[in-house]
């Protein structure tokens, strides 16, 4: 019997098995090829002329024959979306944020995912840790690219220990083989002081280096340590003069990368200069900014667009708002408040730095910003006609923060409309001049949203 992941949710209206597929059926194969999970119906259903073999509810198969534009969608809808169960990390690592997550939380939370089609899919890192022999072969063949990878290091010895996991080292002859195969891997380094730094970051970089051009970026970020560390391995977050000399470290070995390849490979996250108080390099250091989403270049990017959409402008309504940002980034908002003042004096704008209680005042990017410590520190301030937040505070689904406080509930307790803004200048700063975005509406869980990642360093 095929299983229930194969199961057809629901078809679009646009598809070509409209009328000749049923809901509750399930997807076997396309062209004869057997469809095991999401990447199989995506990939083998690119051509054209497609035949459908499915199954009905009863155990009776049929075939289908369809056309379609070449890389068109079927148009289908499965009761799980990877067509299959999302797999698990079998990692331990002595830095995994879930671990130091509080209890309580809702139960998805916990659930440490390593799949390499979410990685494809979604943008997730994975360690490669759990790859079967039949799943780092497809990649190959399907030439499923690019993915993230988590590297942290390269030394194999050093690898089993930090991810506590015997069969960790391997991993990185999988990444030579990936490579190889021309297989692009997108990779992050979550720095630990004593770890993973110093004489071990720079044989982690010479080793990714000569993977080039199948390692294509490298982020490397502090370690992101929350207040609910009992029992865990014992990690000391960095020091700002730590966090300079590994600015420096990477920094150096980018410009050897820079004029041997023509790109600089690695780069320090934001949250890496903000530790040092270090003024972030200017927008062009960060090339095509693969590492947006791992806080690589964010911020300067912001200023860019922020500074492009001034000059652009021809006004602000001059009802006055307020923004609130995690503390590292609160400087540098209202460095762009005042910037906007300066020509438009009539702005009227406060930023708020909201310290994080619920993780701990370590943790300090907006990111993770709780909807209880925004209500607990802004309740009673002057906030304004409306609040802004980033949108990277919330589930973009169910529109709630993490701690599960709903946006209307945290809006509803502060008497005043929040804002959500993309990670966007230009959309912060028609936010601010009053050109409000629209806040989306909450609904349950979709398919994609089973799998929310959220991002330390954001």
């Amino acid at each position: 019997m095929s299983k229930t992941e194969n199961r057809i949710k629901s078809i679009d209206s646009t598809s070509p098995l409209r009328g000749k597929a049923a809901v509750g059926d399930s997807l076997l194969s396309i062209n004869g090829s057997r469809i095991v999970d999401v990447l199989d119906y995506k990939f083998f259903a690119y051509d054209p002329a497609l035949t459908v073999v499915l199954r009905r509810p009863d155990g009776s198969e049929y075939s289908v024959h369809v056309h379609k534009a070449e890389g068109g969608d079927l148009g289908l809808e499965f009761e799980s979306y990877l067509m299959d169960r999302a797999r698990s990390c079998a990692n331990n690592c002595v830095f995994c944020f879930i671990d130091q997550l509080p209890p309580g939380m809702r139960p998805t939370m916990y659930f440490k995912d390593d799949d390499a089609r979410l990685s494809f899919l979604l943008g997730n890192y994975i360690t490669l840790t759990n790859l079967s022999r039949r799943e780092i072969r497809r990649i190959i063949d399907l030439h499923i690219s690019p993915i993230n990878v988590s590297v942290h290091t390269t030394d194999p010895e050093l690898r089993c220990r930090m991810l506590r996991n015997p069969r960790a080292g391997e991993s990185i002859e999988t990444m030579r083989l990936f490579a190889e195969s021309g297989i692009v891997m997108n990779c992050q380094i979550v720095c630990c002081p004593g770890l993973n730094d110093g004489a071990a970051l720079d044989r982690t970089m010479r080793d990714l280096e000569q993977m080039y051009p199948g390692v294509h970026s490298v982020s490397i970020v502090p370690v992101g340590l929350t207040k609910f560390r009992e029992g865990l391995y014992p990690l000391t977050p960095f020091t700002s003069e730590h966090a300079a000399e590994t600015i420096r470290q990477v920094t150096a070995f980018g410009e050897y990368c820079l004029k041997k390849h023509g790109t600089r490979i690695f780069f320090c996250g934001d949250e890496m200069y903000l530790k040092a108080g270090i003024e972030l390099p200017e927008d062009e250091f960060y090339e095509e900014h693969t590492q947006l989403e791992n806080g690589v270049g964010m911020i300067r990017l912001l200023e860019t667009e922020f500074r492009s959409a001034l000059r652009l402008s021809d006004g602000v309504d001059g009802v006055p708002f307020s923004i609130a940002c995690g503390t590292s980034v609160a400087p540098f908002f209202e460095k762009l408040v005042a910037l906007a003042k300066e020509k438009y004096p009539k702005l009227d704008g406060r930023v708020y730095a909201i310290e994080n209680d619920f993780f701990g005042r370590s943790i300090n990017v907006s990111g993770l910003v709780t909807g209880g410590d925004l209500i607990a520190q802004l309740k009673g301030r002057e906030l304004g006609q409306r609040l802004l937040i980033s949108q990277n505070m919330l589930r973009r689904e169910e529109m709630d923060f993490l701690d599960d406080v709903k946006l209307s509930e945290a809006s509803a307790a502060l008497g005043v409309p929040i804002l959500p803004v993309e990670q966007d200048g230009f959309a912060l700063f028609d936010a601010m001049a009053g050109e409000l975005p629209a806040i989306r509406q909450p609904h349950e869980s979709a398919a994609a949203g089973e799998f929310y990642s959220y991002n330390q360093n954001r």
